[in-house]
């Protein structure tokens, strides 16, 4: 699995999930190939849920299938478990 992380590089600084990927989510477009490349499941995060969707959305158009997980914090938790 790649948790990509699609918050600023500062939110990502602050705190994040042990061994997630930061990819601000202006610079997805930009790293499709190194996204089609990554370990799957693809999930993606930032704070609330928005940016990700977003993300999803886009890979999701360009052929790359992936998961919208939310908040960062909520898809540190399912790991967690």
């Amino acid at each position: 699995m790649t948790i990509i992380d699609v918050r600023t590089t500062a939110e990502f600084s602050g705190a994040h999930i042990p061994g997630s990927v930061n990819i601000p989510l202006g610079e997805v477009p930009g790293k499709l190939d190194e996204i089609k490349n990554m370990a799957k499941p693809i999930v993606l995060c930032c704070a609330r849920g928005n940016r990700s969707g977003q993300a999803m959305m886009f890979l999701r158009q360009h052929g790359i299938d992936s998961e919208n997980g939310g908040s960062w914090l909520d898809v540190n938790g399912k790991i967690n478990k």
